[in-house]
């Protein structure tokens, strides 16, 4: 027998209240919407476990083509937790950190949007500038500029 191995990872989910909103936010970041669909019936929750379901979803995929994000909006059942305002040492999936090239006008642009900074734009030893930003619906999102090639 063969054993399997992984090919590659194809997205990150993220569930949000507004699906449009979100849209807007991951398009001005430098995704593209890919596609939007509904997924509905018991075959769906028999995957999430959660039964008779209604999600709307949005497929972003990044400038590269190798990785998306899948934005859900639940419709049925209601969402029952919400972890967006959780501070970044919480247990679990907090954040999706995005490679850029000009990361100071990037959070000026996201800031228009209404993103906020969460701590400050760091150095890392001449190798990254980093920081997390608070974007739509409070969603942590990490943003690093690779600057070992440039003057």
């Amino acid at each position: 027998m063969t054993k399997s191995k992984l090919i590659q990872m194809h997205n990150v989910g993220i569930v949000v209240e507004s699906l449009d909103n979100a849209i807007t936010f991951f398009t001005e970041l430098g995704l593209k919407l890919e596609g939007r669909a509904m997924i509905e019936g018991a075959w769906a929750g028999r995957v999430t476990g959660l039964g008779d379901q209604s999600v709307e979803i949005a497929m972003m995929v990044t400038p590269d083509g190798h990785s998306r994000l899948e934005l859900s909006r639940f419709i049925r059942p209601k969402n029952i937790s919400d972890h967006r305002t959780a501070p970044v040492n919480s247990l679990g999936y907090l954040r999706v950190m995005f490679e850029v090239d000009h990361i100071d006008e990037l959070v000026s642009r996201l800031k228009k949007q209404g993103a906020e900074l969460v701590g400050d734009i760091v150095n890392y030893e001449n190798i990254y500038r980093l920081c997390y930003i608070r974007g739509v619906e409070g969603l942590l999102i990490g943003l690093s500029e690779d600057v070992r090639n440039k003057k």
